[in-house]
């Protein structure tokens, strides 16, 4: 029997910035930056007011009621909130060119940049566009990734996979049996692929099944909330790494944090240097604390997120394995048990980095060898192989067992 302690450096998913440009026009102000992860900020010159062409405002017909409860959208201003209903509109009707209430003293941009992070159903919208800024309105661009026909098409595609993998969970469960299965579906069914098309927006998780962060985190989004459950979609960075997206949601009144591309076992692959069962799923990122997350994410500060500091939702903790104190007799015990069930894997998830200290080398160097010769006596087999994952940073070891013969 083998077990070899790798580690490995976290493989971390990417996601692409939005660009926006402001065009120059006569007695325009003229701006560029970037809009995600980091806010756009525009910066220019007053304009000449004698130079403004006559505004032509649509009928705002996207009401209150509509966009009311979205999270960023409260984070704006009573002008603001408009200016937000205003590009919703015109990005719904897929408009070339639209007007809106946002002068050379408003950011239009930080605005779009909100709408996009609260409607991951605007699929169509890649998040680049040119802004005439006069003093008293803006002319609006928006960039769109595909035509209206393609948009159909895609949007038939999305809402049959989305039938799909809500048909697999009954109406009657609780909030958080919603929101793992999620977590869960999402996890086993898309692929981690820097290279998809369409990988920031929902149509590459959902259709196409494979993507990335931001695709990862707009479909749980989009998915949650076709089932009622608020989710925040959230940026900020991986420590040492780069941008990344993630969620934090509500169940049943309190805000967790969820990434749920991290759960995907390639991360967990990445840890050990050795192949997992594909369809093994890392819940350290499930229904978790901003403590627990912050180990190895950093989260933007440009809006005052939901505290998250409950950990009653703790997969580990719910399931029987997570423990308070070492107890070499009782994890065996645990282990054997898993192995009796005819689990392919184990986990053992402490309380704290003093409880996971005095445990992890006993549990890795003896419990493990002897929960495998058990399993080589059950099964009647020569030989066992078996691979583990040490994670000091979650304080968690798992081992994932092969119940054929083949290895050493």
């Amino acid at each position: 029997m083998a077990g070899r302690r790798k580690r490995k450096k976290h493989i971390f998913p990417k996601i692409i910035l939005f660009l926006c440009v402001i065009a120059v026009a006569a007695g325009a102000v003229t701006a560029a930056g970037w809009s995600l992860p980091r806010l756009f900020r525009a910066v220019g010159e007053t304009v000449n007011t004698a130079a403004q062409p006559q505004a032509e405002f649509p009928e705002l017909t996207v009401s209150v009621e509509e966009v009311d409860g979205s999270f960023y959208y409260q984070q704006l201003s009573e002008k603001e909130q408009q200016i937000y209903r205003e590009i919703l509109q015109a990005v719904q009707e897929m408009q070339e060119t639209v007007q809106i209430h946002a002068g050379k003293d408003d950011d239009a941009a930080k605005v779009y940049e909100y709408l996009l992070y609260d409607r991951p159903e605007l699929f169509w919208c890649d998040g680049s566009s040119q802004m005439t800024v006069y003093e008293e309105y803006t002319e609006l661009d928006p960039g769109y990734s595909c035509t209206k026909a393609e948009k159909e098409q895609k949007q038939r595609e999305i809402d049959q996979a989305s039938e799909e993998c809500l048909a697999g969970i009954g109406a009657d469960v609780s909030e958080y049996e919603k929101i793992k299965y999620v977590y869960e579906y999402l996890v086993q069914t898309v692929d981690y692929d820097e290279g998809a098309p369409d990988n920031q927006n929902i149509y590459s998780a959902l259709a196409g099944k494979r993507s990335v962060c931001a695709g990862y985190s707009r479909a749980a989004q989009y998915l949650l909330e076709k089932m009622g459950i608020a989710c925040i979609y959230v940026t900020g960075n991986i420590r040492g790494q780069g941008a990344h997206a993630w969620n934090i949601v509500n169940c049943e009144g309190t805000y967790y944090q969820m990434d749920v591309t991290f759960g995907d076992p390639v991360f967990l692959e990445a840890e050990s240097g050795e192949s997992v069962p594909h369809n093994s799923i890392n819940y350290d990122y499930l229904c978790c604390t901003d403590e627990a997350l912050s180990s190895d994410h950093i989260q933007d500060d440009f809006v005052p997120y939901p505290v998250c500091d409950s950990d009653d939702l703790d997969y580990y903790r719910m399931n029987g394995m997570y423990y308070d104190s070492f107890d070499a007799d009782a994890i065996l015990r645990d282990m054997n048990e898993s192995i009796y069930a005819g689990e392919e894997s184990f986990v053992c998830k402490f309380s704290s980095d003093d409880v996971y200290s005095m445990a992890r080398d006993e549990v890795i160097d003896e419990l493990i060898p002897l929960a495998a010769e058990n399993l080589a006596d059950i099964y009647g087999l020569s030989r066992v192989r078996y691979t583990y994952v040490d994670d000091g940073t979650h304080r968690r070891v798992s081992v994932f067992w092969d119940y054929g013969e083949s290895g050493t």
